[in-house]
């Protein structure tokens, strides 16, 4: 923390004061007074010495003091002194990801491996991994979205990944249904990227199925998606040779991502999951801002304060000396 003056310059009115007093004439104050032809004789008899009409009213020891200290703290007050606080950083970011998963049935199939080895479902392998790609990406606005029978946005984009992958926790296989409607899923994507001030706005879909009957065919949004400036990356894991329900629809996840000039990464184990993840972090390098500022805490009313108490004081002082040779004035 530093203190500083915001117009320092202020300072140079300090000796203005003592200018004045040297260049200019006295502060003469008139008297009320008596023209006779014989006021020499009457002032004899009284034993006073005769004054002039106006006079310079004398200076006590107080205004000596308190005069030259209150100005030098209205001056300080005017230079606007601040307290300057230690920097605060503010990462801006440059890019809005909205991540899309799918939870239809098949996700949990138990085709996957933690890291320890053991069989786990689809769905919590791309917990885990999905989780450390959002804890890397501190640079952007997050989003998630959910979809099966239909889409479902969890957390709109935000800065607050701690909250993204909290919700990613908590997703259960089948809660928006068991099957995969990917067209729908991009065309809310694309809704929700409307309200998006980014330049670089980012789709990533992570399915292991074919569209199921979406309103709008998947390669219908994602051209869509393309005039909306979305790029869209898709993440495929499931067996090629599968069919009926569980056909994973491999050609049409490329079209998707080639139509908006994204990249499809094909992921047959969590370790593939891993390396398309860590492929997505090349693609898509963090891009953002750091913007720092120092926060001011304004400190003029102190020194103002202190010249206003100063006066009020000296006022206070001599209304009590005034008083005090009043009533002496009476007993004498």
């Amino acid at each position: 923390m530093t203190y500083e003056f915001q117009y320092p310059l202020l300072f140079l009115l300090l000796p203005a004061p003592i200018l004045v007093w040297l260049f200019l004439p006295p502060y003469r104050e008139r008297q009320a007074s008596v023209r006779i032809p014989f006021f020499e004789n009457v002032a004899a008899l009284t034993g006073r010495q005769p004054t002039k009409g106006a006079v310079i009213l004398r200076r006590n020891i107080l205004q000596w003091f308190i005069a030259p200290l209150a100005w030098i703290l209205m001056i300080t007050a005017l230079a606007r002194p601040v307290l300057v606080e230690p920097p605060i950083q503010k990462i801006e970011s440059g890019r809005d990801l909205l991540l899309a998963v799918d939870l239809s049935g098949s996700m949990e199939t138990r085709d996957m491996r933690d890291s320890d080895g053991n069989l786990i479902e689809r769905l919590e392998a791309v917990k885990e991994v999905l989780g450390d790609f959002i804890a890397r990406r501190k640079g952007d606005r997050i989003g998630l979205l959910f979809f099966g029978n239909a889409p479902y946005l969890q957390a709109p984009f935000t800065m607050d990944h701690d909250l993204v992958q909290q919700l990613l926790k908590e997703a259960q296989v089948a809660m928006a249904g068991p099957q995969t409607m990917i067209g729908d899923a991009i065309g809310l994507s694309i809704k929700t990227f409307e309200e998006s001030k980014a330049e670089q706005k980012a789709l990533i879909m992570l399915t292991d199925g074919n569209d199921t009957n979406s309103k709008v065919p998947p390669n219908q949004a994602a051209k869509l998606a393309a005039s909306a400036g979305v790029t869209i990356h898709t993440i495929g894991f499931g067996d090629p040779r599968s069919s009926g329900e569980d056909l994973f629809d491999e050609p049409a996840l490329k079209e998707i991502a080639n139509i908006t000039g994204g990249s499809y990464l094909k992921a047959d184990d969590r370790q593939a999951l891993l390396d398309a993840y860590q492929k997505l972090d090349e693609i898509e390098p963090q891009e953002f801002e750091t913007l720092s500022y120092r926060p001011v805490k304004p400190l003029y009313f102190w020194p103002l304060g202190a010249a206003g108490i100063l006066l009020i004081l000296y006022h206070f002082i001599m209304a009590v000396f005034s008083l005090f040779r009043e009533r002496k004035a009476r007993h004498v």
